[in-house]
């Protein structure tokens, strides 16, 4: 009889495996999602930062439009498919924005740059079904010395 408790156990086991493991499997998928989305999103946002600290080098780097995409770009060289658009602005020391190239009348004027990142995030599982976007998209500014 004792042989038959151990086959009829093991039976037991394998159904309960059986019945977990594709929930198991499931959790798993979902963690490398998530972590799949936080790395494109870590680099986005490092790349955005990037291209505002090469814009924030001096005046002549913030009006480089080019240069800012180039070096957001470049700071994510395992991301494929990244975009980046940088623009520059400009405002008072009162706060109030001015166009570029003209001056302020309260004091000295400030230029920003900023950076804006995006990317799709490559998922195990598609979820457009659940309405929800894989697109990450991330901005950074900077004053510009």
């Amino acid at each position: 009889m004792t042989g038959n408790c151990k086959a009829s156990a093991r039976g037991i086991a394998t159904v309960e495996f059986a019945l977990v493991a594709p929930l198991l499997l499931l959790l798993l998928a979902g963690v490398l999602d998530f972590s799949l989305l936080l790395r494109t999103a870590t680099c986005a946002a490092d790349a955005a930062r990037a291209g505002t600290e090469y814009g924030s080098k001096s005046a002549t780097a913030a009006a480089d439009s080019a240069g800012m995409q180039a070096a957001a770009l470049n700071a994510a060289p395992g991301v494929s498919g990244m975009t980046a658009t940088a623009t520059r602005s400009c405002k008072c020391s009162d706060g109030s924005a001015v166009t570029c190239g003209s001056t302020c009348a309260s004091g000295k004027m400030m230029v920003y740059v900023q950076v804006t990142t995006e990317v799709a995030a490559h998922t195990v599982f598609d979820y457009s079904a659940l309405n929800i976007s894989n697109a990450v998209r991330a901005t950074a500014s900077m004053r510009a010395q």
